[in-house]
């Protein structure tokens, strides 16, 4: 690999990338993720019967602080101001499916938003249900789909 890494300056060190000259364009980023839980766990997610309250609204507003907070986490991360964060929640047979789709009109794209919100959700997820599942399991956190800016789409095959 011999592109020259973008967060590097020319004296190997790291740095904010300047995206002053770039345009302005609407940009998307949707990322996913999964909780691996025991079927009782689900069950009582799915009825709203876990001792800590209601786990998926929980978690959903967390994934949502989360994008809006990843600047604050990744240390090279632009402030941007969001227009859209969405999170979806999917109780299934293994465990609780999370997509977050971050929208923007800026300088720079939002994956890191969208990875920071599955993150954000899924760490709330096992900390409401932690007692019940120690074994709980995050798994494939990762980028699905971008758009927007000068690499144009992207989407996972």
């Amino acid at each position: 690999m011999n592109e020259k890494l973008s967060h590097i300056n020319e004296r190997g060190e790291a740095h904010m990338v300047d995206v002053s000259d770039r345009d302005l364009t609407m940009r998307t980023a949707t990322a996913s993720g999964k909780v691996l839980l025991t079927r009782e766990v689900l069950a009582q997610i799915a009825d709203g019967t876990t001792p800590k309250g209601d786990v998926l609204a929980t978690a959903r507003v967390a994934g949502i602080m989360g994008a809006k907070k990843t600047p604050e986490l990744i240390p090279l991360c632009h402030p941007l101001a969001i227009s859209s964060v969405k999170v979806d929640l999917e109780v299934q047979s293994d465990g609780v499916a999370i997509v977050a789709t971050v929208k923007i009109a800026d300088r720079t794209g939002v994956e890191m938003e969208a990875l920071t919100a599955v993150s954000i959700t899924a760490l709330t997820i096992i900390d409401m249900v932690k007692a019940l599942d120690p074994s709980a399991t995050i798994t494939n956190v990762r980028v699905e789909e971008k758009d927007g800016g000068r690499n144009g789409h992207w989407k996972r095959s």
